[in-house]
């Protein structure tokens, strides 16, 4: 059998994979897809209304701030200090996401010093800078923040509407 794929001349004759081998991946694959009945692609009405009040452009899309939130090398030991600086922190992402200023937050998972990030609906990366100044993690020097342009769904400014709606109410401390 002549070999013309060079990605397939990698292998040694012996072990090279059988000539049917994609047709039969294609048909497996199209085995496991869901069977449903085929409808006409609808357009999804636009709603001027909702992209003015997202800031939306004409693609639905805006621009935001991206903050990567990366540990310091220098945290704050841990007791009531470092208690209440996250109490800050969390109340911070409160008092901004009430604002519509905060479209969304949340913890990363510590690689490479990653903590968290902010995506923030502000016009420039001063305006960021200012806002997230404020954030207690900052101000105490426990994390430090790095700033990014970021061109995403206006979409993302319902995210704290939609998030009031699916967490369940906290009993309140004793």
């Amino acid at each position: 059998m002549l070999c013309r794929s060079p990605a397939l001349r990698a292998f040694p004759p012996a072990r090279r994979p059988l000539p049917l081998l994609g047709a039969l991946f294609a048909g497996l694959v199209l085995q496991a897809a869901p069977l449903r009945p085929a409808r006409a692609a609808e357009a999804p009405a636009y709603d001027a209304a909702l992209a003015q009040r997202l800031g939306a452009d004409a693609r639905g899309m805006r621009s935001y701030v991206l903050v990567l939130l990366r540990s310091s090398g220098h945290p704050v030991p841990a007791g009531p200090a470092r208690d209440a600086m996250f109490q800050g922190h969390f109340a911070n992402i409160g008092r901004l996401a009430q604002a519509g200023t905060l479209a969304l937050a949340g913890p990363a998972d510590g690689v490479e010093g990653l903590r968290g990030l902010f995506v923030l609906a502000v016009p420039d990366i001063e305006a960021a800078r200012a806002l997230v100044g404020t954030d207690p993690v900052i101000r105490e020097g426990e994390m430090v923040a790095e700033y990014h342009r970021f061109y995403g769904t206006a979409g993302l400014m319902a995210l704290y509407e939609i998030h009031q709606k699916l967490q369940a109410p906290q009993p309140a401390p004793p």
